[in-house]
């Protein structure tokens, strides 16, 4: 087994951990004034942001990541844009899939903020609008902090999707060693070449981290619950 463990190529979790990282620190900036909104607003636009906002749950990943790939290409405005004036492609490398993990794991990151939003009760909101304080202080001071439990799992769904993503990934980045080879697509080749002693240490590997995120995910909520009000 040890011998097994040192051929193993890390470079793969590596970039899995990575792409996660960042498009968990992009999305919690994003998603924060969105949640935010969605939370607080009585538009008749709501509805149709949250659809948006919810389409890659309900999308075959292989529809987003064509679709995505395409905005991306040189044959799109955008794809052509960074090509000609900043000579970046966006296909097929790092970039790529940072976007594309974006769009993927956003439902992941603006739904359990938004429903944490939606459970803090009125009136300190509204105590703390008749204090003088405005909406930005309003969040950061009052309904940040009395969220946690939905600003955790909200944080650490959307890492560990993103690490677990697949379809979407390989359409966008392929499989280039050391760029955008991650974990979940050098599983799929192993099996492509019926190497499964490697791919159920990667697949093993991949269950552990899976549950050890949900487990501290409900102790922490199974905390948070049981703690007395304030605390």
């Amino acid at each position: 087994m040890i011998e097994l463990l040192k051929n193993i190529e890390f470079s793969p979790f590596l970039i899995s951990f990575k792409l996660a990282a960042i498009t968990t620190i992009i999305l919690f900036i994003i998603s924060l004034p969105l949640a935010w909104y969605l939370s607080q607003t009585k538009s008749k636009i709501k509805p149709f942001l949250e659809a948006i906002t919810a389409l890659p749950l309900v999308l075959p990943p292989s529809v987003l990541g064509f679709y995505i790939l395409w905005a991306l290409s040189y044959n799109s405005p955008i794809g052509a844009f960074f090509q000609e004036y900043f000579g970046v492609s966006l296909v097929f490398n790092f970039y790529g899939l940072v976007i594309a993990s974006c769009f993927y794991s956003l439902p992941f990151m603006v739904q359990p903020m938004q429903s944490g939003l939606e459970g803090i009760n009125k009136n300190m909101l509204e105590a703390s609008y008749i204090s003088g304080k405005g909406k930005i202080e309003t969040l950061f001071k009052i309904a940040l902090p009395n969220m946690k439990p939905a600003l955790l799992t909200a944080i650490i769904v959307t890492f560990a999707h993103t690490v677990g993503e697949f379809g979407v990934v390989l359409m966008v980045g392929g499989s280039i060693p050391g760029e955008t080879k991650v974990a979940s697509v050098a599983i799929y080749e192993f099996v492509e070449i019926m190497d499964y002693t490697n791919a159920h240490i990667y697949s093993i590997f991949m269950i552990i981290l899976s549950f050890l995120t949900l487990l501290g995910v409900y102790i922490f909520n199974g905390k948070q619950k049981r703690s007395p009000v304030g605390m």
